[in-house]
């Protein structure tokens, strides 16, 4: 025990003061690779720009799946998760325009809205820098660089930036996607320049990759192709707007689109997997002139084929996107489900607690039950 736990009397006492622990919350964090568990952390602090959210609904991301498996690094006992819907708890004395009990998303990417990448109009890129051999980690802090969502209590930096009030008639699940996915999903399309009328292939129907072929529908295109192998995902982009659903577990998936376009090729093609084989595919079903709008997070280096690229004398177009975040981005995709122009809610396949969060990873990374999402509740 230290002096500092001591208080002075009027009459020389000393006697011990005692000291109330700061409170806790339980969370999801990264112990080693292969191990997330369920541990307690206190509820931070709340500074001038900050708010404290009081996390009602998350999810688990496929970037949270490259952390498990150590393909993606982030420091040990850090918090996970970067999909938060809650409640505001606590806001910080600066914060203006936002109440305590009011109803909040907040993107995965939090922008401070005063960086160069901000006022360059890039606020994805909010801090862009190096980590880990990264060269480009942009405005993901989230269970990234700072504890992220899967908790009890998630802090928001630079909250009058971050925080989006949710519609009294949007439900927690109908805005799970805002944070992530759909945005990401929808920004592939928005990168690529999809036009009215265009032919678009979308290659691997997970989350991000039905979330592109809503936002292609969105954008203009008339004909969407899906790329996918399992019957469930399938139906479920034929749902979401797929007009074909090429197999590339019974063909080449680049030979079939060329078959079905009368050997034009598609104007456009989303990679939404980040393999090898989904880029190099998507890259020889262009058109030439075309565009490739990278969606995956590579865990391995990328080759280009010299003969798909043209030997760079195609004209052809790669791109690539980080989702973007912000107060006005998580608005404006709200304002699409409130308008019935997309309902993502079949992809919330899965409903776990948070005390059950290993369970939802076990079940997650190893795609078991016909998995989409996964809805975590405090």
């Amino acid at each position: 025990m230290s002096l500092s736990d001591f208080a002075l009397e009027p009459a020389g006492r000393a006697e011990p003061r005692r000291r109330t622990p700061p409170p806790r919350m339980k969370a999801a964090i990264f112990v080693a690779p292969g191990r997330i568990e369920l541990d307690d952390k206190p509820i931070p602090d709340v500074g001038p720009l900050d708010a404290l959210i009081r996390i009602t609904m998350t999810t688990i991301c496929g970037t949270d799946v490259h952390i498990l498996k150590g393909e993606y690094p982030v420091a040990r006992g850090l918090t996970i998760g970067h999909e938060p819907v809650g409640i505001i708890e606590k806001l910080g004395s600066a914060v203006q325009g936002f109440s305590e009990g009011q109803r909040v998303i907040a993107g995965a990417i939090t922008p401070s809205g005063h960086s160069m990448a901000c006022l360059c109009g890039c606020h994805s890129q909010d801090g862009a820098g190096t980590k880990h051999g990264f060269k480009a980690l942009g405005g993901w802090r989230f269970g990234n660089t700072i504890d992220g969502a899967q908790a009890e209590y998630l802090l928001v930096p630079d909250a009058m930036t971050n925080l989006a009030a949710v519609p009294a008639s949007l439900s927690d699940e109908q805005v799970l996607m805002c944070p992530d996915i759909m945005s990401t999903g929808f920004s592939g399309a928005e990168r690529a320049r999809i036009r009215i009328g265009d032919t678009v292939a979308v290659f691997a129907q997970g989350p991000i990759g039905l979330c592109a072929t809503v936002g292609a529908r969105l954008m203009g295109a008339t004909r969407i192709i899906a790329v996918e192998s399992v019957p469930a995902r399938q139906a479920i982009a034929r749902q979401l707007g797929a007009d074909d659903v090429v197999d590339f577990a019974k063909v080449d998936p680049a030979q079939e689109i060329m078959r079905l376009t009368d050997g034009r090729g598609v104007d456009v093609a989303i990679e939404a997997l980040g393999q090898q084989a989904t880029f190099e595919g998507a890259l020889r079903s262009l058109r030439p002139g075309g565009t490739l709008s990278s969606l995956g997070v590579y865990s391995s280096d990328l080759t280009i084929p010299l003969d798909a690229f043209g030997a760079g004398l195609a004209d052809l177009s790669i791109v690539t996107t980080l989702c973007p975040g912000g107060k006005e981005r998580m608005t404006r995709l709200m304002d699409v489900i409130a308008s019935s122009r997309a309902d993502l809610r079949p992809l919330v396949t899965h409903r776990f607690k948070l005390d059950d969060i290993v369970a939802a990873y076990d079940l997650f990374s190893n795609q078991r039950d016909g998995v989409l999402k996964v809805a975590i509740t405090p």
